[in-house]
C-alpha cells in the first residue's frame, strides 16, 4: 500500500521513518507530507515538534487530534513547491488535503511556510503571498 502522503513508497518506507526521527527531513516537501500522514494518524506530539516554536499551537493540541480523528481523510495533492530543498533555509508547499467530514467531501487548500533552522525544517503556518 502507498504512503499516506500519496507517495509509492509504503508507509514504513516514507512518512514512519520521519515520524520516528522527529521530523528530520531533507526538504520542506517531506516535513508537509510527513505532516500529512502525522494528520491522518492524529499523531499530535510529532505535529507539534515539526511546528515552529514562534507560531506552535500547544493549546491547541488535542483539539487538532481530536479533529483528525473525527475526519476520514481521502488524499494530498501538491500542486506547488517553491524552494524548500536541502540547500535552502526556507520554502513553501502549496496543496490540497482532501478529507470526508460528517460525509461531505470537504478540502484544505493551503500554501504552507517552511523555515530550517538548525538543518531542521519547521511549518510555519499559511504563507503571505
Amino acid at each position: 500500500m502507498n504512503c499516506y502522503c500519496g507517495n509509492t513508497k509504503t508507509y514504513k518506507q516514507c512518512c514512519e521513518v520521519f515520524h520516528l526521527n522527529s521530523g528530520k527531513t531533507e526538504t520542506a516537501e517531506q516535513l508537509m507530507r510527513s505532516r500529512y500522514s502525522a494528520f491522518v494518524l492524529a499523531k499530535g506530539d510529532y505535529l507539534m515538534q515539526t511546528h515552529h516554536a514562534t507560531t506552535r499551537p500547544v493549546s491547541e493540541k488535542k483539539a487538532i487530534v481530536k479533529w483528525a480523528k473525527s475526519v476520514e481523510w481521502i488524499k494530498l495533492e501538491l500542486l506547488e513547491t517553491n524552494k524548500g530543498l536541502s540547500k535552502n533555509e526556507k520554502g513553501t508547499v502549496t496543496f490540497n488535503a482532501y478529507f470526508y467530514d460528517k460525509g461531505n467531501m470537504d478540502v484544505i487548500h493551503e500554501k504552507s511556510a517552511f523555515v530550517k533552522e538548525n538543518n531542521k525544517w519547521y511549518y510555519l503556518g499559511y504563507a503571505k503571498n
